[in-house]
């Protein structure tokens, strides 16, 4: 029997728009219509979490009001065991996502509730601590957690209620987040694209050149059939290039290397490589003149005039053993 191959990604992938990338993961995104719970970054790329926590949040945060959640019931539930899941709970814990509390029924029996946050963060407001900062019953000490299995409650946060004699509270710096997000959200404004690069002057010499590589792309690399439009439009970024001493085939290959696949929009990859990819000017004659070695000055070889001995300096003389002969007769010449 042969293996039966889901391809509905593969025929998925056609439908993602834009040029998709080389490397890394590609998302098709399909809106989820029920069934589904939202999940922050701040926990799906929390850096301190380790993967288990994360996943044993997620299916915490997934359960209905009530759903059992201690040690042995998530077991039950996923193929992580027992210590995996205590040390996840014991790591959702230090991060202020679980917590573990005794409370009192009023027929006296004591139970102990787990409180679930999906977004601790939001605790730590100037309302929260103003809230803090009234007298309340003092918080019982958290309880191990080989406790039996406890029943999840969602605690709203309380509000402060001003008097009509009560001083409003004193404002407070907003407190530093737990970490940084790294990836910018989807909705974050995206920076301008910079514009397709324009010759210094568009001689009918580099319109020609430039045309003609254009028009010649699909026999090199045939996912790169251009319309005329888009040649047009893609001509300056190419006479660009030229002016910049950069050789046809070199063009062509940064242009057509490793093209993803499949290729939707050549005329928009072509756009971008031009623009990312542009070489800088070539140097002028005073910028290789800087590049060159300076010159080394060598002192001359001369002849002394006594020994006829090579010596070097600047100006014909006497060696240095002549001068100093020289030097050491001139008081008994006197």
């Amino acid at each position: 029997m042969d293996t039966h191959q889901n391809t509905a990604l593969t025929r998925a992938l056609a439908e993602v728009p834009g040029p998709l990338p080389t490397s890394g993961v590609i998302h098709i995104t399909i809106p989820h219509t029920d069934r589904f719970t939202v999940v922050g970054n701040h926990l799906a790329q929390h850096p301190d979490l380790s993967c288990t926590a994360i996943g044993i949040a997620v299916r915490i945060q997934s359960l209905p009001r009530g759903a059992k959640v201690g040690i042995k019931a998530l077991a039950a539930r996923c193929k992580e065991g027992e210590k995996r899941i205590a040390a996840a709970l014991r790591e959702l814990e230090t991060h202020g996502y679980l917590k573990r509390v005794r409370d009192r029924l009023p027929s006296g029996r004591i139970i102990t509730r787990t409180l679930f946050c999906n977004q601790p963060t939001a605790l730590l407001g100037p309302s929260h601590q103003a809230a803090q900062a009234s007298p309340q019953p003092a918080t019982p000490a958290p309880v191990p957690v080989h406790v039996p299995a406890p029943v999840p409650v969602h605690v709203p946060v309380p509000a402060p209620a001003p008097g009509p004699s009560a001083a409003p509270p004193a404002p407070s710096a907003p407190p530093a987040p737990l970490f940084v997000p790294r990836v910018p959200p989807p909705t974050a404004p995206k920076p301008p694209r910079r514009p397709l690069p324009q010759p210094g002057e568009l001689t009918p010499e580099l319109d020609r050149a430039a045309t003609a590589l254009l028009s010649d792309l699909h026999h090199h690399a045939p996912q790169f059939t251009l319309s005329e439009d888009d040649v047009r439009r893609l001509v300056p970024g190419v006479a660009a290039w030229l002016e910049r001493a950069a050789r046809p085939d070199t063009i062509r290959r940064a242009l057509t290397d490793d093209p993803p696949h499949p290729l939707k929009h050549p005329a928009k990859l072509l756009t971008y490589r031009l623009t990312e990819l542009l070489p800088p000017p070539p140097p002028g004659v005073d910028d290789l003149a800087a590049l060159a070695r300076p010159r080394i000055t060598v002192t001359p070889f001369q002849t002394c005039d006594d020994c006829d001995r090579a010596f070097r300096s600047p100006t014909p003389g006497h060696c240095r053993d002549c001068r100093e002969h020289r030097a050491g007769c001139a008081p008994a010449a006197a």
